[in-house]
């Protein structure tokens, strides 16, 4: 329930404070008095529509499930419109976007002043049959064969997914034999390519070092004559000793890798160097080719495996599909039989609305989550989209009424604006008399310019406009009596029109 409104300067209206009851909630006034703008400042908080309001804040009483938002939900939820540089929308001061705020809304709030057509939507019209079916375990057994269906259908993308990949199969083995081949054909070893590099820096190397060593090898033939001189000035030749057999060491180590060298095919280690390379290219370090050369063998296992999954595949489908099939039958035969029972209650409040009668139509689709059944909605042997607009919002209502009765506990709010308009007052009173029905569960806020609706409602508010400031006030017995009568003569308010006001309020 939405427990009270402020609003500042949308458009006429410079600012309005006012707090609602629940039930039936009648708004009336002069033409161009601003009904409308006011209609729309109240779902323009909601995320629901625009607003040319400076501020638009709401309280709302419903509970409401803001946590799957990521917001804290309160006994109380304050909804506010800002709009400033731009537009700014929050919720218990915690901001959000228009269409988070729209989706929040919409669990609460819905509008009949557009010609939307949720009523009639083929999953909302199955479950408000399913809900009428004289059976106490239908309703479960419709929520298990969704999720088995869903389970199915999990079951056949993978099926139709192999399938695809069978299509390629060839080829793909093909290409995973052709990459494994082309890094077993190298077998690069971990390490490998820098020990090659270190050969090919000596290579490069190699001249200019046996160069060099046959200089150094002199620093041996006087090593002697140094040993003799130090003995001989009385000086310990240990550490001379030390970096002489050290020396030799190295020069030995240097003449076995040239002795290597030599014995190396230089042509081929370059062709090595150069495969590697290639393959770093192409896949990075050879932990990384040897993990892709992994990586294709397990592929082509899996290749070689997918015959055997699509096999036992295809039989889980068809055995799954046989039980869903049986199962829908069942569900499609309690529909049929309670197809006229949808139809005779939709009827009823029709009826009371002066409509013709509703025909909801069973069709077979293929099979979904609620199984073979389609229904569609025909008023009079007329598709719904070529009636009138004044016919297809009273059809929404007297949905709308029937949902109520049979799926809602507590139905939230409803926005009417103006669903009596071009009613005769009789069809105007019978709208009125459903609404009521409706308002044991709805708050519902309606714009009428007719008084049967106006004198049902549980508060009645007048909007005028005076010197172009609009303005909103809750009336009284007598203020209604007279806006009712205004509502029936015109401005000059006769003593016929007074008497036929307080006839319609039940006042003597």
């Amino acid at each position: 329930m939405i427990e009270s409104l402020r609003l500042k300067n949308q458009l006429s209206f410079k600012e309005v404070d006012v707090s609602f009851s629940n039930g039936l909630i009648a708004f009336t006034g002069p033409s161009g008095a601003g009904k409308s703008v006011f209609m729309q400042a109240i779902l323009s908080v909601f995320g629901q529509g625009d607003s040319h309001a400076n501020s638009v804040e709401a309280v709302v009483t419903d509970k409401i499930n803001l946590e799957e938002f990521g917001l804290q939900s309160d006994e109380i939820n304050i909804f506010k419109y800002v709009k400033e540089k731009a537009t700014r929308y929050f919720i218990n001061s915690s901001s959000v976007s228009k269409k988070s705020m729209a989706e929040i809304s919409n669990s609460f709030l819905s509008s009949l002043s557009v010609r939307d057509s949720e009523e009639f939507e083929n999953a909302r019209l199955i479950t408000l049959l399913d809900a009428l079916i004289d059976e106490p375990l239908h309703v479960k057994q419709v929520d298990e064969f969704a999720n088995e269906f869903l389970e199915y259908k999990k079951l056949k993308n993978r099926l139709e997914n192999i399938e695809e990949k069978e299509r390629k199969i060839e080829e793909l083995k093909e290409f995973a034999l052709f990459e494994i081949s082309k890094i077993d054909d190298v077998a690069p070893r971990v390490g490998e390519d820098e020990e090659l590099m270190t050969f090919k820096r000596m290579l490069s190397k190699k001249e200019k070092i046996e160069e060099s060593l046959e200089k150094a090898n002199a620093i041996f033939d006087a090593e002697s004559g140094v040993v003799e001189f130090l003995h001989l000035i009385e000086k310990n030749s240990s550490s001379f000793d030390e970096c002489m057999n050290e020396l030799r060491a190295i020069v030995e180590e240097e003449r076995d890798r040239l002795n290597e060298l030599e014995e190396q095919d230089v042509e081929a280690l370059l062709e090595r160097i150069e495969k590697i390379s290639s393959l770093k290219s192409r896949y990075g370090s050879i932990e990384e080719i040897l993990e892709y050369r992994d990586k294709k063998k397990k592929e082509l296992q899996e290749y070689e495996n997918i015959s055997f999954e699509k096999a036992k595949l295809i039989s889980t489908c068809k055995e799954k599909l046989e039980i869903l099939e049986t199962k829908s039958k069942i569900l499609s035969k309690r529909r049929a039989k309670s197809i006229q029972i949808l139809n005779q209650k939709i009827d009823n409040f029709l009826e009371m609305l002066y409509m013709p009668k509703v025909d909801i139509i069973i069709s077979e689709v293929e099979l979904y989550e609620k199984g073979f059944d389609s229904l569609h909605v025909e008023l009079g042997r007329v598709n719904i989209k070529k009636i009138s607009s004044g016919e297809y919002n009273r059809l929404r209502l007297a949905f709308i009424a029937t949902t109520s009765e049979y799926l809602l506990d507590i139905g939230g709010v409803l926005i009417l604006d103006e669903i009596d308009a071009n009613l005769s007052g009789k069809e105007s009173m019978s709208v009125a008399k459903v609404l009521k029905i409706l308002s044991k569960k709805y708050q519902i806020f309606a714009i009428s310019h007719q008084p049967q609706l106006s004198s049902q409602a549980d508060s009645h508010f007048l909007v005028t406009k005076d010197d172009g400031v609009s303005k909103v006030e809750l009336l009284d017995k007598e203020q209604r009596i007279i806006e009712l009568a205004r509502m029936v003569s015109g401005e000059d308010v006769s003593q016929e029109a007074i008497v036929f006001a307080k006839k319609l309020l039940g006042l003597k």
